[in-house]
């Protein structure tokens, strides 16, 4: 049994095995292949076999940095986020050594960066090439 305390609260949990992981999150986007390659080109990997529609087309594109995989999907509802005036259920934290380096370098790609800065030192917003924004930050 394993237990933690948080304020006034003791969480218990008995511990029989894993039942299952989490494999990644999965990312909507106006075209999942254009954006799983901007990411993999971002994060030095590559992207994968994606799962085809009915036509042949691939609507779930993976990309696998390390142990985690997002999942970029083709969704015709897809809209561009009014960051930051409208909130986001998530957004990637991408972690690199060099943050002015990886900024310059993720601009190039298609990245933009929005005036509004709200990390100041710790961390630096861009916005994917579908409008996301994602944060750049060095290892904690």
């Amino acid at each position: 049994m394993c237990a933690a305390r948080f304020g006034r609260f003791v969480i218990r949990r008995y511990v029989v095995g894993l039942l299952g992981r989490i494999g990644g999150p999965a990312i909507w986007a106006p075209d999942a292949k254009e954006l799983a390659a901007f990411y993999a080109a971002a994060l030095g990997c590559e992207v994968g076999e994606g799962y085809a529609d009915e036509s042949g087309e691939p609507v779930a594109v993976p990309v696998r940095a390390g142990a985690m995989t997002c999942f970029f999907v083709t969704a015709r509802s897809f809209r561009r986020p009014d960051w930051p005036r409208e909130e986001l259920p998530f957004h990637l934290d991408l972690v690199f050594d060099d943050i002015p380096a990886t900024v310059e370098r993720l601009l190039g790609l298609g990245a933009t960066k929005p005036d509004f800065q709200p990390g100041g030192d710790r961390w630096t917003v861009l916005l994917d090439p579908s409008g996301q924004p994602f944060c750049i930050s060095r290892p904690h």
